[in-house]
């Protein structure tokens, strides 16, 4: 499909609910050979982890909850989606940005029965960048049920930035303590916000700004719930660095692009327009 042909999948309600809410479902973005792509990418990457990989469940976990970051590279088949599908012409429609560059991919796996939440937080506090247009777009190749899929916190990410905590021991590993506000306790008062959240099938494709507070729970016996994840951002993106290891990390891009620079490295290569 065409980046044109993709913007006509994406409406003016659609726009708007994502501007509005700070995430959207699009039912059916992705077709059979790209969900074959993502399958054998997800595969693959499970297969021969890279050293960014890490296991995101407790050792008594009844299932297993991996994650990967930055593999794209080295993985033939994200490549295929990240250049050659329809994702970054619609991050482009959803955000208003004339251009979009890739940020990261990230894979994340819960095998069946694993019990490990993914908590509450917002993703930007954790990265190395700021600026508003931005995108991730969460694309699971399983069928998930409406309790294991993400939920969001509808008009979060207009702000402010939360305290990123690490996901097994909450400990304020980025941000000082203090320095951010804290979370709310969403889990204890859900009647207070507005949550969304979408049961997917394979082709389904959740887009969420980056500063959109979300959460997923585990997932059932006998469901295996694999996801790539594709973190794409636009024209007022520039680059933050921090005194600390940003999660994922980017080890020498601070010697290489200064504060405030446009990410023009070929770590971010521009997906759109194609070139």
């Amino acid at each position: 499909m065409s980046g044109a042909a993709a913007g006509l999948l994406i409406g003016d309600d659609d726009v708007a609910a994502f501007q509005a809410d700070g995430a959207i479902c699009v039912r059916g973005l992705l077709g059979v050979a790209e969900l074959a792509q993502l399958r054998d990418g997800i595969d693959l990457n499970l297969k021969a982890p890279s050293p960014r990989a890490k296991v995101a469940s407790a050792p008594d976990d009844p299932g297993w909850f991996i994650e990967d970051f930055c593999c794209w590279a080295e993985n033939p088949h994200y490549r295929r989606i990240i250049f050659e599908s329809p994702l970054a012409a619609v991050a482009a429609r959803l955000t208003g940005s004339r251009m979009m560059r890739l940020y990261h991919d990230h894979m994340l796996t819960k095998e069946p029965g694993t019990r490990q939440r993914t908590p509450w937080h917002q993703d930007q506090p954790y990265y190395n960048i700021e600026g508003r247009q931005t995108v991730s777009f969460w694309i699971p190749v399983d069928p998930v049920s409406r309790s294991a899929t993400l939920e969001f916190v509808a008009g979060s990410h207009r702000g402010p930035w939360l305290m990123p905590r690490s996901f097994m021991t909450a400990e304020a590993k980025w941000f000082p303590d203090g320095s951010l506000a804290d979370l709310p306790d969403v889990e204890a008062n859900r009647d207070a916000f507005r949550i969304l959240g979408w049961g997917s099938e394979p082709g389904d494709v959740i887009a969420f700004h980056m500063l959109t507070l979300h959460a997923a729970g585990g997932v059932e016996a006998g469901r295996r719930r694999r996801v790539f994840s594709l973190r794409l951002i636009g024209d007022d993106v520039r680059h933050a660095p921090r005194p600390w290891a940003t999660s994922p990390e980017f080890p020498g891009l601070d010697a290489e692009l200064p504060a405030g620079a446009p990410l023009e490295h070929p770590l971010f290569p521009v997906l759109w327009p194609p070139g």
